[in-house]
């Protein structure tokens, strides 16, 4: 069975049925269905996101 992966929303897409995402919403996808949308600058992989974070905080803080 395929891993799926938690990604959040960068910028809005559709969902299909008329609905939409939401920046910040947290999706768990499957690789291949995460691959266009990261792509597209759409998504990106939660864990990424906290670990570009933390870097910035620390940049930060050091300064």
């Amino acid at each position: 069975m395929a891993n799926r992966q938690t990604y959040t929303v960068l910028v809005p897409f559709p969902t299909g049925g008329g609905h939409w995402s939401t920046v910040g919403q947290e999706l768990d996808l499957l690789d291949v269905e995460a691959s266009a949308l990261r792509t597209a600058g759409r998504l990106e992989l939660t864990s990424a996101l906290d670990t570009t974070k933390a870097k910035k905080a620390a940049t930060k803080k050091a300064e």
